[in-house]
């Protein structure tokens, strides 16, 4: 585990708790950095919690409390490959993944907005996946009971829209996407590297003046952050909502896919709305246009 400072520190090893409890081996205190070894692995995406002091070198101190999650070694390559915004009482809002190399999922997240700025997540559980599984993301539960997240078999949820031959799960609470305006991004854990992201938007750089379009300071935060890594491209110096995927033709049943054969080149261009009823969650992509 590492700690960064924004000053040269000093750390209390004395003053250090972590729960659950996990033997440490070692740490190191070097200029503005701090290395904590463990005896033993950390369960892949298990949460932990530290708390410890450290002081500056003029003897200001400061104890930290902060989450952190145990590292996976082996995270699948995933992609953002379908998802709806416009959802229906009988088809909410979800999003679908893509498995394209076997791993385990333990600990990934994904957001509904950035990493630094969300309105709701879901951290994965441990599920071994293989290529060519889907996993799909409930982002407007019923809370009913039988809302099960899938980690050993993919036929034990209930509730609507579920695949019997995918990974389905539920974000608690969820209500489901914004519209018209937004970012959906997926992260190797929640303070985690960038895995994939989209931007999507029905606006132009000509809907406002403050946010050059975007509507509000957050969601142009969000495009941003999402540009900054590398996560959306730009066809000019900063990003615009014309960058993005524009869902107005989209439905509850008009999904926005990823074309089928694909490159990756993080542009409204990969992906396309599908004919209505055409959604294929769990399954492989139309590449059917809507018209």
């Amino acid at each position: 585990l590492e700690l960064k400072s924004s000053e040269e520190i000093v750390a209390n090893t004395e003053y250090l708790f972590i729960d659950p409890v996990i033997d440490v081996s070692s740490i190191t205190v070097e200029g503005k950095r701090i290395e904590i070894s463990f005896e033993q692995a950390m369960e892949a995406g298990g949460l932990f919690k530290i708390e410890i002091t450290v002081s500056d070198r003029t003897g200001n101190s400061l104890t930290i409390l902060s989450d952190f999650y145990g590292f996976n070694s082996n995270i699948p390559e995933i992609i953002i490959n379908e998802f709806t915004t416009q959802g229906s009482t009988t088809n909410p809002d979800k999003v679908e993944l893509r498995v394209l190399s076997p791993g385990n999922t333990a600990g990934m997240c994904i957001f509904e907005g950035i990493d630094t700025n969300w309105v709701q997540r879901k951290i994965l559980p441990a599920i071994d996946v293989l290529e060519d599984d889907y996993i799909i993301i409930h982002f407007k539960p019923q809370g009913i009971d039988e809302e099960i997240d899938e980690t050993v078999s993919k036929d034990i949820s209930g509730g609507l829209n579920i695949h019997p031959d995918a990974w389905d799960l539920w974000v608690d609470g969820g209500t489901g996407l914004s519209g018209n305006n937004g970012t959906i991004t997926l992260f190797t854990n929640p303070g985690g590297n960038l895995i994939d992201g989209v931007l999507y938007s029905n606006r132009t750089s000509s809907s406002d003046e403050n946010y050059r379009g975007f509507g509000s300071t957050a969601v142009m935060n969000k495009a941003d952050r999402l540009f900054e890594l590398g996560g959306w491209a730009a066809l000019i110096e900063l990003i615009a909502p014309e960058d993005a995927i524009n869902p107005e033709d989209s439905t509850a049943t008009r999904s926005m896919c990823r074309n089928i054969i694909f490159t990756d080149t993080n542009l409204k261009e990969d992906w396309h709305i599908v004919p209505t009823s055409t959604a294929s969650f769990g399954e492989i992509n139309s590449d059917e246009i809507y018209e």
